[in-house]
């Protein structure tokens, strides 16, 4: 029996933040450290106890976040060495300003602490006034919205931003084709978990079925053989067809992230099953049939390939192994109490397949 653990994102982090990248297991400072890896540290560790390893983790990745907003509400994204540590970019609202809104927008509502909370509403409420002309950017601000809304339904800052959300999600979704984009690119569940989302809190639920709609195209197409079988690194065309390589475990934990939220919103077993594939993808039922966690640390590899899996463990893989276990946890029977079966083999090698039981928002 295999239970996910944190050890691994701990020996990643310092007092300043998570580093990004890894040389298989040890930690790469040279590399820095990024916001879009922090703020999802924060999401994980908000999921967690108050206690131990998730403590300190919430804490240093909330402390960075909050660090990377500028007065305006724009997020920095790379804190590099560079004769000292400092932030090397400049405030935008490109991807890691959504996911930073995300973030902060998740632990305000979830985290354990009451004071936390309150110093992640107040990030949310800074940067949350900002507005991104990039879809996925908007995609992930708007989770942050959702959740903010769930718990302070009258929250100004959340209603704004999840409305005005929804309205650039929305037409993308309605034009009688299956995915907004020409090509399917990165994160790519996001967008149909927004929609899920919002529709949800703003009481629009054709804002919600055009999500779930949206949504589940992309699972059935990326499903292949009874397992998942993800976009590469890449991208792909809409009508393309069979495995593609370097597969990346983001792509996985968003599909699990947005089935979980179906399900919550739906209560269809269906998406259940979307989540209980995510986590098999890391457990060995994936296109090359390899484990794609090292058990020793408890780490995730950095992206399934062709030949194997690469083995290097960075922030975003183990957060992604561990945000898709998280969620498996409190869905699939057979993970029970955010455990998984984990077949014994070396890192990399085959492992045998298991077997398993029109928008009208309220003002």
């Amino acid at each position: 029996m295999w239970s996910y653990h944190l050890r691994h994102l701990a020996h990643l982090t310092t007092r300043i933040g998570i580093y990004e990248h890894a040389r298989y297991a040890e930690p790469r400072p040279e590399h820095g450290y990024c916001t879009d890896d922090n703020a999802r540290l924060l999401v994980v560790a908000s999921r967690e106890p108050d206690e131990g390893v998730a403590r300190r983790l919430s804490r240093t990745a909330l402390a960075f976040v909050i660090n990377a907003q500028a007065d305006s509400g724009l997020v920095h994204n790379r804190y590099q060495l560079e004769g000292y540590w400092r932030w090397v970019d400049d405030p935008s609202v490109e991807d890691h300003w959504g996911r930073a809104v995300w973030a902060l927008g998740a632990a305000a509502a979830s985290h354990p602490h009451s004071g936390l909370r309150a110093m992640a509403l107040w990030g949310f409420e800074k940067s949350g006034r900002q507005r991104s002309p990039w879809l996925r950017s908007t995609a992930f601000a708007a989770l942050g919205a959702a959740e903010v809304l769930a718990v302070h339904p009258r929250n100004p800052v959340a209603h704004r931003l999840l409305v005005d959300a929804a309205v650039d999600l929305l037409p993308a979704a309605c034009h009688g084709i299956p995915w907004p984009e020409r090509r399917l690119t990165y994160a790519n569940a996001a967008i149909p978990e927004a929609l899920i989302a919002a529709g949800a809190v703003l009481g629009a639920p054709e804002v919600t079925r055009r999500g779930l709609a949206m949504l589940e195209w992309l699972l059935q197409t990326q499903i292949r053989d009874g397992h998942l079988s993800v976009v590469g690194a890449g991208g792909r065309d809409l009508d393309g067809h069979g495995p593609q390589f370097d597969q990346q475990p983001i792509e996985v934990a968003a599909l699990a992230d947005a089935c979980w939220r179906a399900w919550s919103v739906t209560g269809d077993p269906q998406w259940r099953e979307g989540v209980a594939l995510a986590a098999d993808w890391f457990l060995g039922r994936n296109d090359v049939g390899v484990l794609m966690v090292d058990e020793r640390t408890g780490g995730g590899y950095d992206g399934l390939e062709s030949g194997g899996c690469n083995l290097n463990e960075g922030a975003e893989s183990t957060l992604a192994l561990i945000s898709t276990m998280q969620r498996a946890s409190t869905l699939v029977p057979r993970l029970p109490s955010g455990a998984a079966d984990l077949p014994r083999s070396q890192p990399g090698s085959a492992a045998s397949p298991r077997s398993r039981d029109s928008l009208s928002i309220a003002g």
